[in-house]
Parts: C-alpha cells; structure tokens; sequence
C-alpha cells in the first residue's frame, strides 16, 4: 500500500502549462508540441490549402497532459492539439456523433470481479487514437498555433483525420476499433457497448473496455492478453501502461484485500482551486434539518456555483456518501442562493425542502459482497405515501439489478439469476405481493406490475430490512453523525491516507 500512496503522491507535483505560449517556453513541453506536429504531418491528418468560399473553418488549441508509468514516475509530457468542435455546426461539418465512453459502474462490476478472480488489471494508452479514425465530411480548421507560418493569409488545414474535439471524431475512431476487435474473435456487450469479451473453449476469458482512448484488459487467460496487446499495438500504436493504477482522474490503488478507487489528487486540486485547502473538516457532508425556501435571496456568482455542483458531481463517482447533497444542491442550478453556496461549500447540503414536496429515491447495488453502484435522484412526481415513494425507489433499484445481472451474464460469471432487493417499507413490500389493495395501488399500477412481474419470474426476490439497517437512508436524508459513519463504514467506503 505504500507504494500506491508513493504513486498517488506524485500527481500533485507536476504543473502544467496553461497556454501554447507557456509551453514553448519550457524545453521539455516544446519539444512535446513538436512531436504532435510531426505525429500529425507523418500520419497526414490535414493539407494546408486556401479556404473554398462558403466554407467555414474550426478553430483548435493545445491541451497538456502528463502521462505516468505505472510505479508511478513520469512516463511522458504529452502536447495534444484538439479542435474546438463546439464551433462546427449540424449538418454541415458533422452528422453521426458517437463518444465511446464506458459506463463507470461496469468498470467497477469488472474490479469487483476482479477481486473475486485474483486477476491482473493491465493499462493501455492508444496513441493519437482520434487520429485512426477516417473522416467522412468535408472540415475545415485554422492553422495550429506553433505551426511554422505558411505564405498567404488565408491558408487554413484541411482535416483527411479526424482529430481531438472534432463532434465526429470519437465516432470514426470506435468504428475502426470495434471493426479490429470484433474480427478477433470478440463479442461486443449489450449492456455496455464499450466492453468487448472473448471466452475460449476452455472457459478461459480475456476482458476489454475503452473509455475513448484509455483500455483496460483483464481476465485468466494470459495468453490471450498478451496476444491482445501485440495486436492493438500493430493497429494503432499503443503504450502498455502495466497495472491500472490512473484512471479518469482516478487513482486506483490495491491492497491485500481488494482494490480501492479513490479520487485524491481531483480533491486536493478541487479544494486548491476553492481556497479550502487545509480548512477544518465538518463532520458530515451536510447540515442535518437545514432548510432551503424561494426568500433566501439570489447568489451574484451564479456561475461559480454551477462550476462547483459540476466538479462535485464529479467526485461523486468514488463518494457514495455525497450522492445525497449533490442531487439536492444541483436542483438549485438556475437560481442559486448564498445559502446553498455555503451547503455546497460544506461537501454538501441536504434539504428537506420548503419548496418541494418530491421524494427521494436511493439505492446501492452489491456484486460479491463489494460496493458497485448507487444513485440518489429526485422523484419527479410528489408520492402520495411513504409506500408509494419506497414503490417508485424499487422499481430504480430492480432496473439497475436487471441491468447487472445482463452484465453478469455477457461476463461469464456462472452469477445466479436472481437478485435480492432490501427494503424497510412493510407495506410495499406487501403491496408488491397483494394485487387487490386497489386504493393504496392505482397511483402506482404500472410500477406495482412491473415489480409482480420480477418478483413472480423470481428474478427479484423482495426482503425487509429494519430502517436503522437500511444503509441506503445515506442517500435519501441527512443523517446524525454516529449512524453516519457506520453505514460508511458497511458501505466498505475508509480514509487510504488516514492522518498519521
């Protein structure tokens, strides 16, 4: 575990540039932008001509990641030049558009499995990924900044590639790659399209996912990876990474016991970047019985809010505990008050609103014991009983266990095909098995069939759990601090840099 707080610890040491000029201006980033030009020219991604009338041109800028090794030293400063897609317009510079993003909780279905199957979690970088995609429209694009000048003043690139930010790129790239993958004897998953499975004759399984293009690969069949690599490589030049240990943002440490997500350096950053670094921490993510109404007055700083909701929404992909607050707060994005800035400023607020009477629904999901999903989201019609909302909270909860057990089953697992729901409402849990109770049910029928259905083809098997066992109350309400920490505690959620 040292050594992934050693690799955790060396991203918040490298600054990087925040413009072309700044990057010239530092050796080892110049010669990063000099190598993206010429991986651009090599791979022919544009021709320099003149601008045909009634054309319009994209405008592009350099973005500067760092890329890490995986013990976690600097493996290269990379300079990417991206174009500025939110300037082409429908129709004219772009039709299809496609983003292959891997959905979160699959990634960590796979890490749960992972655990379980005492596999190895490889790391694949593609290089230019964007790059091997073909374009199919007619685009434009202004010289790169960096870019030698070129005689004229109204030369401009025209794209044969498609590039970083383009609206279309990301959909030429998953084209080619899905074509590879798929001639390789892969099957494309129905429950996340971004996850491609081989299992051989032995049962022996090899795991791809992409998030545009970062890969992870996992599974037992080493041979079969090892194969897999040599092959992306050759089709489009990848850098083996080694173990996953960052990823989205995410750094993604292993103990003896299991792998741990967490998001560090985002925090560390987020808490720079607010002018909260080294402030005392609350106790709970919210105040508990805080109170929003219409009177509190509007912020002036609007944006600000919004940009801190959105960063915060973020975090929450490895925080379960502030799913609550977060939905609560990101319903006051259009008229933010100085109130909810101090909730979100607190990490974060929960409200038992004056000006909503909506429920709350929450639900996690567990896959071999371990944490693998979970969602707080508002109700969008106000629930006529504490049973009608638990009602409408189930039906989320068995859709995402439908959804799983899909998954499972692409995976290979040998997962049983049913799940258990958790409930501590008495009552849904009888209206479910009771189709007679007319008057208690007519405002939900659709909801109360769809759930008889499952429970009936015992897909869904429904079990009553005591409200101060209901870990799930984390995502509905604000809860006092002792009940607080231990459902964090059940949630499997610890601090990996406890305070020595």
């Amino acid at each position: 575990m040292e050594e992934e707080i050693t690799f955790t610890a060396t991203l918040d040491k490298e600054q990087v540039p925040t413009s072309i000029a700044e990057a010239l201006k530092d050796p080892k980033w110049r010669r990063a932008v000099e190598e993206e030009i010429c991986a651009l020219k090599k791979n022919a991604t544009w021709t320099v001509t003149d601008l045909p009338q009634g054309k319009t041109v994209v405008r592009c800028k350099w973005i500067f990641p760092v890329k890490y090794n995986s013990n976690g030293s600097i493996q290269r400063y990379k300079a990417r030049l991206v174009a500025r897609g939110f300037t082409q317009t429908y129709g004219i510079d772009f039709t299809e558009t496609f983003a292959p993003v891997a959905k979160l909780y699959t990634v960590r279905v796979l890490l749960s499995l992972v655990v379980n199957c005492d596999w190895q979690l490889h790391q694949l970088d593609v290089k230019n990924a964007f790059l091997n995609g073909k374009l199919e429209e007619e685009v434009y694009m202004k010289l790169p900044p960096g870019l030698k000048s070129v005689e004229g003043s109204n030369k401009v690139c025209k794209l044969n590639k498609s590039l970083y930010g383009l609206k279309q790129s990301p959909r030429a790239w998953f084209e080619r790659f899905t074509k590879v993958i798929l001639k390789n004897s892969y099957k494309q998953s129905l429950a996340d399209h971004t996850l491609f499975i081989k299992v051989t004759s032995t049962n022996k399984k090899a795991i791809l996912i992409v998030y545009v293009d970062d890969i992870i690969l996992t599974g037992d069949d080493e041979e079969e990876i090892s194969n897999l690599k040599k092959l992306l490589n050759i089709e489009f030049e990848t850098k083996d990474l080694g173990k996953l240990r960052y990823f989205l943002g995410m750094e993604v440490a292993r103990s003896k016991e299991r792998p741990v997500i967490n998001q560090r350096k985002y925090v560390l950053d987020l808490l720079k970047e607010t002018g909260f670094l080294g402030c005392k921490p609350t106790d709970t993510p919210m105040e508990a019985n805080l109170r929003f109404n219409k009177e509190d007055g509007s912020l002036e700083d609007r944006e600000k809010f919004q940009r801190l909701v959105g960063k915060l929404i973020y975090l929450s992909l490895t925080r379960p505990n502030i799913a609550f607050p977060i939905n609560v707060i990101s319903q006051h994005m259009t008229n933010p008050t100085e109130k909810h800035m101090a909730a979100a400023n607190r990490i974060l607020n929960w409200a038992g609103d004056l000006t909503e009477k909506r429920s709350t629904s929450g639900y996690y999901t567990f896959v071999w014991g371990n944490l693998t999903t979970w969602r707080s989201k508002k109700q969008s019609v106000v629930s006529r009983s504490s049973a009608e909302a638990e009602f409408r909270a189930l039906v989320l909860g068995i859709c995402e266990g439908i959804w799983l057990l899909k998954l499972l089953k692409e995976l290979d697992t040998n997962q049983e095909d049913h799940f258990e729901v958790l409930c501590d409402n008495q009552s849904a849990i009888q209206i479910a098995k009771n189709p007679v109770q007319h008057d208690r049910t007519k405002h939900v029928e659709i909801d109360r069939h769809f759930i008889a259905d499952q429970v009936n083809k015992k897909t869904a098997t429904l079990s009553y759990i005591p409200s101060e066992g209901q870990i799930a109350d984390i995502l509905t309400k604000a809860l006092p601090k002792p009940i607080f920490n231990k459902f964090l505690f059940k949630l499997g959620l610890y601090n990996v840099y406890p305070p020595s």
